[in-house]
């Protein structure tokens, strides 16, 4: 059964000048959790050219996904702490949630899967979050 839908859209380079900007670790640390941190390698510089364009995608794309997760739970941007929504890649390269702390009790809690797709072309990412009532 649906629980809730939430999609969201996030602009490129409005992303890449928080990640690059004066208070970037302070954001990197209240938005992506250690896991999603390692797997797009925040916590170092960016390269110049292509690597650095697929990572700044990937981690806006990251950013949408938590967004629309929180608009398919109906909480809001006070919802869950933005780190309890981690968003890693299987092997395959498909996105899926590692819920931590609040945000993991809470769809427990509730019977609830995630599913989660992302998408990035022209300077914007994109995420679209199911959540599935499994009761």
């Amino acid at each position: 059964m649906l629980y809730g839908i939430g999609c969201d859209l996030c602009e490129i380079a409005h992303l890449e000048k928080s990640l690059t900007g004066a208070h970037a670790a302070a954001f990197i640390r209240r938005v992506y959790g250690e896991a999603e941190r390692a797997a797009l390698s925040l916590d170092e510089p960016l390269p110049a050219g292509r690597s650095a364009a697929h990572r700044l995608a990937s981690a806006a794309a990251n950013f949408a996904a938590k967004e629309a997760f929180l608009k398919a739970a109906g909480t809001g941007l006070g919802g869950f702490a933005l780190t309890d929504l981690t968003v890693l890649r299987k092997e395959s390269g498909a996105p899926y949630f590692a819920l931590t702390g609040p945000a993991a009790e809470w769809t427990a809690a509730n019977a609830l899967t995630p599913h989660l797709s992302l998408t990035h072309e022209n300077g914007l990412a994109c995420a679209f979050v199911i959540l599935e009532q499994n009761k």
